[in-house]
């Protein structure tokens, strides 16, 4: 390569090119010098216009929203809290409640139950007496009905055997003996 082909590719890179060393200045600073410079006069403005003041207060406004929103949040989390406690300790009243209903039912039904068992029991019995008082009075009956018809017959019987065995003669001695007793 040649000398000027190499001085232009350095210069390109910023690398500076030998013999180039001169550094251009006004009221002897450099280009840094002066950014240096106008920083340093817009900083002392912004301190002279209360800048500082501003952002603090505005910084102040924004932590005090933060602190706000931070204590609403907490007494948003109490209340939840305090929520939840009462939720739970409703929940278990309503178990325990449920519990005792159902413990009260199955009590009820067991008594139930028992009434119902005694209730056949005096049923069963009521209806055992029931049959065995139409048994004996029917047993009554049968023994009225035999004692009738034996009575009939025995009736029917002696009357056949007076007819056969008495005439006239016997009938009158029998009356009159009848009517002695009597008198």
């Amino acid at each position: 390569m040649s000398a000027p082909a190499q001085a232009a590719t350095t210069a390109e890179v910023g690398v500076p090119v030998p013999g180039s060393e001169h550094e251009e200045s006004a009221l002897g600073l450099g280009p840094p010098g002066w950014v240096a410079l106008s920083m340093l006069v817009v900083i002392l403005i912004m301190i002279w216009k209360g800048v500082p003041r501003l952002i603090a207060a505005g910084l102040d406004k924004k932590i005090a929203t933060i602190r706000q929103q931070l204590e609403e949040a907490r007494a948003l989390r109490a209340e939840a809290e305090a929520l939840r406690a009462d939720m739970e300790a409703k929940a278990k009243a309503a178990h325990r409640d449920a519990e005792a209903i159902l413990a009260g039912a199955r009590e009820e039904a067991s008594l139930l139950v028992a009434r119902a068992k005694t209730d056949a029991e005096a049923l069963i019995a009521r209806r055992r007496k029931m049959a065995e008082d139409k048994i004996a009075a029917a047993e009554r009956g049968a023994i009225a009905d035999v004692r009738a018809t034996a009575a009939s017959a025995a009736a029917g019987a002696a009357a056949r055997i007076i007819a056969e065995r008495h005439d006239a003669a016997a009938d009158a001695a029998l009356i009159d003996r009848t009517i002695a007793t009597l008198g």
